[in-house]
């Protein structure tokens, strides 16, 4: 166990990562299918943050399509996955991008399948600590599932195969998560991707887990804000960055009460001086973040709020954000505040 401070805000970690396997960095992914991945979180220290990197990953954007048209889809989709290789000033980010797919739903994402017809919304997925976008496999194709495209990254100093590991490479995150969307983004007018005409580049938003959720509120604080955000959802997670700034964005927080490697008042803490739309999801007794892989009431209670929040956020569908507080609320096992 050690102390650390990241933000002002004091943190008991425990940093025993317990990250799955990933497939060699150069080979193309197999069938990925759930696998679970904690990801202990760690302190982001005094790395650079890549700033002026990620202004220019912003600049480089396409044009976002007009806030539009697209409705929330009524089915669940098969998923397809297939594996990219981008770069930010040197650091290699290995992403999987998850979609949904033609085919029967249900079961793990299929390499490289045929992609679905319509337009979906991008989320960005990050890892914890020792994680991998193959460790949260089972929550990316959830999300994919219910028609959104997932692009996961495996952070080039945290994830379960970097060597060295550097758990203060975090702070560089935020920056190159951005780097990944306007990377992602790109496939929308790039002739011959399969991607190409299927992503709503104006409805972006971000999510993770421990480090991961600290990485998801960097990119919604200081001088790592990305605007192209329309909602974020921060699990086991808290501050990196500052304050959140820029417009108003909807923000769900999700965390444990029983946490012991990030504890419950960080998130709460976080949650509290937020002035923006926002939910949290209390997970009664919960820890670090077992809820996200398991079929338990509080699993399912956080599947179903996450998607009722991306479905709110990023689809206008008003019907989902009146299933917020239903839906995450479980007599015994998780409870719901907020505002939205």
């Amino acid at each position: 166990m050690r102390s650390v401070r990241i933000a002002g805000v004091l943190l008991v970690l425990a940093l025993a990562g317990c990250g799955s396997r990933t497939p060699a960095l150069d080979a193309p992914p197999a069938d990925v299918a759930a696998s679970s991945d904690p990801g202990a979180l760690g302190d982001p220290g005094s790395a650079d943050s890549g700033t002026g990197a990620l202004a220019a990953a912003k600049s480089a954007s396409p044009t976002p399509t007009k806030a539009a048209s697209i409705t929330a889809p009524t089915q669940t989709f098969a998923v397809g996955v297939s594996q990219f290789t981008f770069t930010r000033a040197g650091r290699t980010l290995r992403t999987l991008v998850f979609y949904p797919a033609t085919g029967t739903a249900g079961g793990a994402a299929k390499n490289n399948a045929a992609v679905a017809g319509g337009r979906y919304p991008l989320v960005l997925w990050s890892h914890g600590l020792h994680g991998s976008p193959e460790g949260y496999a089972g929550v990316s194709t959830r999300i994919a599932a219910a028609g959104f495209v997932v692009a996961a990254p495996a952070y080039p100093g945290t994830n379960d195969k970097a060597n060295p590991f550097n758990q203060n490479d975090m702070a560089n995150q935020p920056a190159d998560a951005s780097a990944v969307i306007t990377e992602v983004l790109k496939l929308d007018t790039k002739a011959g991707a399969p991607l190409a005409g299927h992503i709503e580049t104006g409805k972006v938003g971000a999510a993770g887990h421990s480090a991961g959720g600290y990485t998801t509120a960097g990119l919604l604080s200081g001088s790592t804000r990305d605007s192209r955000l329309k909602g974020g959802i921060i699990v086991s997670g808290g501050a990196m960055g500052g304050k959140f700034t820029g417009a108003a964005t909807p923000v769900l927080f999700i965390h444990g009460d029983a946490d012991g490697t990030v504890p419950y008042s960080n998130g709460k803490s976080l949650y509290d001086g937020t002035t923006w739309p926002k939910g949290f999801l209390t997970l009664l007794g919960g820890d670090h973040g077992a809820s996200l892989f398991g079929s338990t009431p509080a699993a399912t209670a956080v599947t179903r709020t996450m998607l009722d929040f991306f479905r709110y956020s990023l689809y206008n569908d008003t019907p989902a954000k009146s299933r917020l507080r239903t839906d995450a609320t479980v007599s015994g096992a998780a409870k719901y505040d907020g505002t939205l």
